[in-house]
């Protein structure tokens, strides 16, 4: 009886501390800036010259990770994210597609609601969440130039 109620209490406690833990968003992977290409332009490709800074497409720089290269490009409505699409995305092998159709998405999603790119990194998909979010605040940078 006294080893069921110890169980039980231990049981309970550890479920507790779990359910109470939260993950925080990754520093950037080993405290490295990736390079940036000399051949990449900081103008926005689909925004007409006149147009007020915040509004139109921009995009990001391409953001080489261990798995692949990933780039976005942002579009804005007076200084609002509405869009994020993406342009490459890691692709080598079928479980780099997997990944990628599974987090890309969601961090699209997240992106637009926090309107940032200042979001949680997806489970899984770290390296990827990290060019995301890399591309990505290098396009809202453009934007707010």
């Amino acid at each position: 009886m006294r080893r069921a109620v110890l169980a039980t209490t231990g049981i309970s406690a550890l479920t507790v501390a779990l359910l109470a833990f939260k993950p925080h968003q990754l520093p950037a992977l080993a405290g490295v800036t990736p390079p940036r290409s000399p051949t990449t332009s900081h103008t926005s490709a689909d925004t007409p010259p006149g147009t007020p800074a915040g509004t139109g497409t921009f995009t990001g720089d391409p953001i080489d990770t261990p798995y692949g290269t990933v780039q976005v490009s942002a579009t804005l409505s007076g200084g609002k994210l509405t869009a994020v699409k993406v342009l490459r995305a890691p692709d080598r092998n079928g479980r780099d597609q997997q990944i990628a159709s599974y987090a890309l998405p969601r961090l699209t999603q997240e992106a637009i609601g926090a309107q940032s790119a200042h979001i949680d990194a997806v489970s899984g998909a770290s390296y990827t969440s990290q060019g995301y979010t890399q591309s990505l605040q290098s396009a809202l940078d453009q934007a707010r130039a």
